[in-house]
């Protein structure tokens, strides 16, 4: 069933900055492929997503909220988790929310497809694909940990990946560092 396979390699690596015991909410979560994987791992969980079949199949993982981010309100408005993840999904009037919606000290971690795309297969219209460099605009208010824009051959697909961090306000003695694998 779609949405229920292995989790994004870019999410599980990128999962480390998310802080222990951290909110986490995933933007368009289908069937849950990651919030079951983060709340497995002990994070409260938020999922959204406007198809019932997706948000019934998540019954007892965390909170599921069913709504149709593109032609309603956000219904998470005002609301800050400690990662907000997104996979294989764009909207791109959405794109400040999602941002908004990663409270200080948390991590984005976003991950879907871009202009290139229609050469090997779907999604294939521009509305579905990411502009070159187009997350790195997005996230400028962020801390870009890390930032992938190319084509990845399992499966064929042009993809544009960044994982970054909100600023805290409060100054630290020294400089926050973000390590680049788990085990750092």
């Amino acid at each position: 069933m779609h949405g229920t396979e292995t989790p994004s390699a870019w999410v599980q690596r990128w999962a480390h900055l998310v802080p222990a015991g951290g909110s986490v909410l995933d933007v368009a979560c289908g069937h849950g492929r990651h919030l079951r994987w983060f709340a497995e791992r002990g994070h409260p969980v938020t999922g959204v997503d406007r198809s019932p079949e997706a948000i019934a199949s998540l019954a007892g993982i965390g909170r599921t909220v069913l709504a149709d981010i593109e032609n309603h309100p956000w219904p998470l408005e005002g609301e800050r988790f400690d990662a907000v993840v997104v996979t294989n999904y764009l909207w791109r009037p959405l794109l400040p929310v999602i941002v908004a919606s990663v409270a200080e000290g948390g991590v984005l971690i976003y991950e879907t497809f871009a202009d290139g795309n229609e050469s090997v297969g779907k999604p294939s219209r521009p509305d579905f694909l990411l502009q070159t460099g187009e997350l790195l605009v997005a996230c400028r208010d962020l801390r870009v940990v890390a930032f992938e824009d190319g084509f990845s051959d399992r499966p064929e697909r042009f993809v544009q990946r960044i994982a970054a961090v909100r600023k805290r306000s409060t100054t630290p003695v020294s400089p926050p560092r973000y390590p680049l694998d788990a085990a750092g």
